[in-house]
């Protein structure tokens, strides 16, 4: 079937790059430049902003066909009868998106409706082969919850709490995906790719409860953690696995909600801050200006910074909404109302409540209160995805490692190390067992820490050596016998007279410079507490 199908479409796509603006979510609360900050806003004018999310369900097969869900297939290669809209196909509801819909919501404290209904919400595009679009508008899957998150300020190395917020889910439903317009500017054409037509997704509809930039930001970072801990999404804002629309608009202190824009298909929550943030500027100015504002769709230029007008805003009844008529109620069922003998055939609430795992802020609360790391460590852990990591690394019961210092080789050395090459965490060629054994070493001292860090490059480039070996050849063991490093300082010592008379005439700071010297002449691989008492007894003596 996919053959035909590519004989009625353009076979051809413009692949993103699976890294690209992934750094832009590296960390949960990464610090930003100056002129990255939030500008607030002149003299009363406040602002209010609500979003609609668009989540791509983790599944395998799409919501109404058994069509693969792949990112990056050949275009039009995975497109069934159903999805192309050929006449006599009909849906059929996929089961695990259901699932994953109701566990979402209940990680964000809805209101499951034990019966909901689909939709058609009409318009017409040339990646929407049925002119229309299934989704939840009247009765949607699950309504009335709420998200609380953190604002955190912009120093990465303070990485404190400035505001905790809360914000209302209007709704979530599902909907399906359409497929994706391409335009060829150089040809003057439109290529479309019906891969993507028909994968389930979630739409998470917030109420207008945040003022700024950076409360929808913080909040967007903390869904995806969420989505990501549940594996309902996997969060991939760069592969389009996420998108986010803001509602946009200003008022002064006291006025009602003013006009909104609705910035659509961000997929950053760095942009998302972004185009908050210059769109309510821009509305000041007009209004400010005597202009006046209309209800428009505008899309973020995220290299000029801005945002721009694509069309007049729709309103509901351009969509004509009308009843599914191939798809009956969506009945959910709890213990108590699953009728015998059907509990394998239907969804139950209380069995899906059952699959919900440890949810991002509990996390962080517990990394603090087990390990006894800081928060911010803690933050960045669960912001990283490296929880499962550093608690392999640890495993106090077993191996007695600090959970400090793990934190710190993670966060730091490692994370450096991977940035280094940008690489993804899910590519990382160092196991939690293999720095584990790093920090043994450095901890009984047998090397130092920067020879651990050393030892960590190597494996990052492939090096296949027994850790044992490599300090060996390299020769790289500390060097902590005191008759050697006697022997060493003497030599520097001699060199050094300048220093050795600075010492005796009360300098007693020039011991680093000796320190470094000493560091120099032995690669780095004198133990620096014996160094520094043999450095002074040298010189305490001569």
């Amino acid at each position: 079937m996919a053959s035909s199908v590519q004989k009625l479409c353009v076979e051809r796509i413009f692949l993103s790059s699976r890294r690209s603006l992934c750094t832009c979510n590296r960390f949960y609360a990464k610090s930003q430049t100056k002129k990255d900050r939030t500008r607030p806003l002149p003299g009363d004018w406040q602002g209010r902003v609500g979003l609609e999310i668009h989540a791509q369900i983790s599944s395998n097969s799409k919501l109404f066909s058994g069509s693969q869900v792949q990112f990056s297939a050949p275009p039009n290669s995975l497109v069934s009868p159903l999805d192309a809209s050929l006449p006599g196909t009909l849906p059929v509801l996929n089961r695990r998106c259901v699932e994953a819909g109701v566990l979402t919501a209940l990680a964000l404290n809805c209101h499951i409706n034990r019966r909901s209904l689909f939709d058609r919400k009409h318009y017409f595009y040339a990646d929407l082969p049925a002119g229309y679009q299934i989704t939840q508008q009247r009765l949607p899957l699950a309504v009335d919850g709420h998200l609380t998150f953190d604002v955190y300020d912009e120093s990465r190395s303070q990485r404190q709490v400035l505001k905790s917020c809360q914000v209302r889910i209007k709704q979530l439903q599902l909907e399906q995906d359409s497929g994706k317009s391409l335009h060829d500017q150089d040809n003057g054409e439109v290529l479309v790719d019906l891969n993507r037509a028909g994968v389930a997704l979630m739409e998470i509809v917030t109420e207008p409860d945040m003022v700024d930039g950076a409360e929808a930001a913080a909040m967007v970072k903390e869904l995806q953690l969420i989505l990501q801990s549940l594996r309902t999404c996997d969060g991939n804002m760069s592969e389009g696995s996420m998108r986010v629309d803001a509602n946009i608009s200003v008022n002064r202190s006291g006025e009602e909600l003013g006009t909104r824009a609705e910035v659509k298909n961000i997929n950053s929550a760095k942009f998302v801050q972004k185009a908050i943030e210059y769109e309510m500027q821009r509305q000041i100015q007009v209004l400010e200006g005597a202009g006046e504002l209309e209800e428009e769709t505008r899309y973020f230029d995220w290299k000029a910074g801005k945002t721009i007008s694509l069309r007049d805003k729709e309103q509901r009844h351009d969509y004509r909404y009308m009843p599914e008529p191939n798809l009956p109620p969506l009945i959910l069922y709890t213990d108590a109302t699953t009728p015998h003998g059907m509990e394998d055939a239907v969804v139950n609430i209380d069995r899906v409540r059952e699959q919900m795992p440890e949810l991002p802020d509990a996390t962080r609360r517990r990394l603090v209160e087990e390990y006894g790391i800081s928060f911010q460590h803690s933050v960045a852990l669960v912001g990283e995805g490296l929880v499962e990591y550093f608690e392999s690394l640890v495993d106090v019961k077993v191996k007695g490692r600090d959970p400090r210092s793990a934190a710190s080789w993670v966060l730091t050395d490692l994370l450096e190390e991977q940035h280094k090459r940008s690489l993804t965490f899910q590519e990382c060629p160092v196991t939690a067992s293999k720095l584990g054994e790093i920090m043994d070493l450095v901890a009984v001292g047998t090397i130092s820490k920067s020879t651990g860090k050393k030892i960590l490059g190597l494996l990052f480039d492939g090096d296949n050596r027994g850790l044992l070996q490599i300090i060996e050849e390299e020769q790289w063991a500390q060097i902590r016998d005191e008759e050697t490093l006697g022997r060493i300082c003497d030599e520097i010592l001699e060199k050094h007279p300048q220093l050795v008379e600075a010492y005796r005439k009360g300098n007693k700071k020039v011991v680093n410079r000796l320190m470094g010297e000493v560091q120099k002449a032995t690669n780095k691989c004198a133990d620096p507490t014996v160094t520094s008492r043999v450095l002074r007894q040298k010189l305490e003596g001569q």
